[in-house]
């Protein structure tokens, strides 16, 4: 890895800061809104309920970005930074500085997502088959 540690701890660590900063700011406007309190037309709601459930979903990614980050610096603390989880290869510098936190290389991480993606759709599939047939003994 041609960047120093020191380099990638601090980039990870100022990534860590504004990961906080959003989940705060995520936190306090969804606590601007009351729950309970109807207010408006049905459009109104709606609209307030999806804003609310964006935000949750929102910062439950930023969670896990959270996540990803303390591991990728407790990786750099240990020296098994910047090498891939899968094929134990260096991952390479500009993935890293997109992708700071990054586990795997790009080759190994596209196999995985094609592996995950293979998965869920088997997975669809058989619960599909199981609808089907549990119509089909009803009929």
């Amino acid at each position: 890895m041609t960047e120093k540690p020191e380099e990638m701890k601090a980039m990870l660590l100022k990534m860590k800061e504004e990961t906080l900063k959003e989940i705060n700011k995520t936190v306090k406007s969804g606590s601007d809104v009351p729950v309970n309190e109807p207010s408006g037309d049905i459009y109104d709601q709606a609209s307030s309920e999806r804003d609310r459930e964006l935000g949750l979903l929102l910062g439950d990614r930023e969670r896990e970005k959270l996540r990803h980050i303390d591991e990728a610096l407790l990786r750099l603390e240990e020296g098994e930074y910047g090498i891939c989880e899968e094929c134990e290869e260096e991952i390479p510098i500009g993935r890293l500085k997109i992708v700071p936190f990054a586990r795997h290389c790009v080759k190994c991480k596209a196999d995985l997502e094609k592996q995950q993606a293979q998965t869920k759709r088997f997975e669809e599939d058989r619960a599909y088959r199981e609808i089907a047939l549990g119509e089909e003994e009803e009929g």
